[in-house]
């Protein structure tokens, strides 16, 4: 299915500014008659401290689950500051805590039973397991969970209102399940079948296997628990995507069911179902963030990374997706590695709802109790909750999404990413540049939907937040547009050949980058009406992988070259 709520992205004249220095948080100041009120606060300073009660109580219409530290809060604080359900617990709450607001992670699913061998790292095999070892592993597990409430103990049934399912015992790829053929673990029956049969046959009993223990959360919950599984998501919001998001086109992401997790596809039609999939509520992939933003040229796709995870499962499913998050960079067990940046955890609370998302799961990794670290990074994401919570009659009820350009192709170009949502006859606008090289470089966007514009300054890393009246603008005028761009052939050697389509004679900008930004080659040209066929000198270029951009008024579009 195609998400019907994607607006395609018009080329239209810049004619408005507006005047909004942005954020009004961490000190910056806030001026604008459509933006969010001037309130100000100070980052924390103090180890191991959240100071919640500096922001004003709020609530958002989202399930949005804390499972960070307490730092001795016993008041439920999380709960009036934007959150809506608790996953780590504090002071009297397995008293007082609603049955209405839990959450919890229930890890270690499939890797308790050491013995066995789905838990086998080598083999994560779904032949040979015995089940009553994982029930009675199962029981235990979810016993704890429920002796944590004084309403669910004494054999009780689980009363979360949550609960992710943290398996993660899986191989993916064909190449990773062909490769375990030859384990001596793997029952003989099995290892007789060709590649083909013998892989086709693990992902259709992996399938049961992830269901086994949905099925037993089911008998020994209430029955109103609705569950997610971490990590295990239609489009994984993993390592791999990370690295290869674009790589692929967003056609196929949105259309080719091979690049789809197999548990969660009907092992007939190809689409989403089987046994798995369809006792899941949510979808619940990790969005974790491997790369730091100051030191990695991957780090600057965190945003995309983020939005592009949200939107590729929600074309594939109408199930609520809700990502795990965290404020640190993945592995962050580390001491040494750092929280990210304020403007990340800002846009991290912002932009996913912009992109269809239904909630956010904020998740902590346990870590010593020793430990000393400053959760400013904490403070900023609540902050920009807080800011989101001006605006939050935009999401309640009807709306109406605005997704000019997937967050996949905004990765490619390195470009400025901006949603919006339309309630009535007003638009709500989010806008950020993660690529720009400095906090005083100033990016110059145009937003717009159908006849209404705006042309909006970003400066720096800011996040953008703004509301404006759908009928200030009485006329727009078209303008030269750009409909697609074609290397061929792709690797390049020598000299880059490329075709534009423009939409009508335009001036164009096209420049040749790095992955870092570097412009390599850069021209003016003026561009007909319909096909241009264009080439670039590179034979003074190293090997490697560059980014083509054609640019027109405001309208760029970017291809990867390899150049061999």
């Amino acid at each position: 299915m195609k998400n019907k709520n994607n607006i395609p992205f018009r080329v239209t004249h810049l004619v408005v500014k507006i005047a909004c220095v942005l954020a009004g948080f961490g000190g910056m100041e806030l001026k604008a008659q459509e933006c969010t009120s001037s309130f100000q606060w100070t980052p924390v300073k103090t180890n191991n401290v959240i100071e919640w009660e500096k922001f004003p109580a709020f609530s958002l219409p989202f399930t949005i689950i804390y499972e960070g530290p307490r730092f001795g809060d016993t008041k439920s604080l999380p709960l009036s500051r934007g959150f809506s359900h608790l996953a780590t617990f504090s002071g009297n709450e397995s008293a007082t805590l609603p049955f209405e607001q839990r959450a919890v992670t229930w890890y270690h699913v499939a890797t308790e039973a050491g013995s066995q061998p789905w838990a086998d790292r080598a083999i994560r095999s779904p032949w040979g397991n015995d089940q009553n070892v994982y029930n009675s592993i199962w029981e235990n597990q979810l016993r704890g969970h429920a002796d944590a409430f004084q309403d669910s103990q004494g054999g009780k049934p689980l009363a979360y209102s949550i609960v992710g399912l943290d398996i993660e015992r899986i191989f993916d790829t064909d190449r990773e399940i062909a490769a375990i053929k030859t384990q001596p673990r793997i029952p003989e029956a099995y290892r007789s079948l060709s590649d083909a049969q013998f892989v086709e046959r693990y992902k259709r009993d992996m399938q049961r296997q992830y269901a086994a223990p949905v099925d037993f959360l089911r008998k020994k919950s209430v029955e109103t628990t609705k569950i997610g599984s971490y990590s295990d998501a239609l489009v994984r919001g993993s390592f791999t995507n990370w690295l290869a998001m674009d790589l692929t086109t967003w056609k196929d992401w949105t259309t080719n069911s091979n690049l789809l997790l197999h548990v969660m596809k009907d092992s007939t039609s190809g689409q989403p179902g089987g046994p798995f999939y369809n006792q899941l509520n949510l979808l619940t992939p990790s969005c974790y963030y491997y790369y730091d933003y100051n030191t990695s040229p991957l780090g600057k796709d965190y945003l995309a990374y983020l939005l592009f995870v949200i939107e590729a499962n929600r074309v594939w499913s109408d199930k609520p997706v809700i990502p795990y998050i965290w404020m640190r960079y993945h592995d962050a067990f580390n001491p040494t590695v750092p929280f990210v940046p304020s403007f990340v955890a800002e846009a991290t609370a912002i932009f996913p709802f912009f992109s269809g998302a239904k909630g956010l799961w904020l998740w902590e990794a346990p870590v010593d109790d020793t430990r000393q670290d400053n959760y400013a990074s904490y403070e900023y994401f609540i902050g920009g909750l807080y800011r989101l919570s001006q605006f939050k009659e935009f999401f309640e009820g009807a709306n109406q999404l605005v997704i000019p350009t997937p967050a996949l192709e905004s990765s490619k170009a390195k470009s400025a990413i901006w949603r919006g949502v339309v309630k009535g006859s007003n638009i709500l606008i989010a806008a950020q540049n993660p690529y720009v090289s400095s906090d005083t470089q100033e990016t110059t966007i145009n937003v717009s939907f159908q006849n209404w514009q705006k042309t909006i300054t970003l400066k720096g890393r800011e996040v953008f937040l703004c509301s404006f009246d759908l009928n200030t603008i009485t006329s727009v005028e078209e303008t030269h547009g750009l409909k697609d761009i074609k290397v061929t052939p792709n690797p390049a050697h020598e000299k880059i050949y490329y075709r534009v389509e423009s939409v009508s004679s335009a001036a164009a900008s096209i420049f040749l980058t790095d992955l870092v930004g570097k412009v390599h080659s850069k021209e003016e040209a003026m561009l007909k009406e319909g096909i241009n066929e264009r080439e670039i000198n590179a034979s003074k270029l190293p090997t490697g992988t560059y980014l083509l951009h054609v640019e027109v008024n405001g309208r760029r579009l970017s291809e990867r070259v390899l150049i061999k």
